[in-house]
């Protein structure tokens, strides 16, 4: 897969950027996990220019303050039909399908995986998923799929670099 041209990542939340299984909390809400090396790519691909977007069905706003305060501009969350979102996504940015990185793992992923330029799953993505993506991690959900994602697309482009901007948050 050429990561060389790539503008833009979008990730799923659960089952991608958390674990698959999630605590519940005193009031019914999921309790979500994340992972601290990939909120350290997440930041460092938006210092580097490259467009970082959540599509995601859940519904909790600290979602969106965990991944505001890394720097990401587009968060949408309650996102029933992700693929409106995501065609709403790349009007805004004036983005082809070809530009962008979708990650996600289940069904309600599918239909902007077929359409997006590269499509890319944890490795204990839903059998489906896996057959159409043109990349599978061998991170499985939550533990490190998008610090994988990231760090090819930033390789790719000669932009991962061990220097004063990439040690500091």
């Amino acid at each position: 897969m050429d990561f060389s041209k790539i503008k833009a990542i979008i990730f799923d939340i659960d089952g991608v950027l958390s674990q698959n299984n999630v605590m519940l909390g005193s009031d019914g809400q999921p309790v979500r996990t994340a992972n601290i090396k990939d909120g350290y790519a997440i930041q460092l691909a938006v210092k580097k220019g490259i467009k970082i977007a959540i599509i995601t069905g859940a519904k909790v706003e600290n979602l969106r303050v965990r991944y505001d305060g890394l720097g990401v501009q587009d968060i949408y969350l309650s996102c029933s039909m992700k693929i409106k979102t995501y065609e709403e996504y790349k009007r805004k940015y004036n983005l082809a399908d070809a530009d962008i990185v979708y990650v996600g793992d289940d069904i309600p992923d599918y239909e902007i995986m077929r359409l997006c330029g590269c499509p890319c799953c944890p490795n204990d993505a839903a059998p489906e998923i896996r057959e159409i993506s043109a990349y599978i991690s061998p991170c499985n959900g939550g533990m490190g799929v998008g610090r994988d994602i990231i760090e090819k697309v930033l390789r790719a482009q000669n932009r991962w670099e061990m220097n004063a901007e990439a040690f500091g948050w």
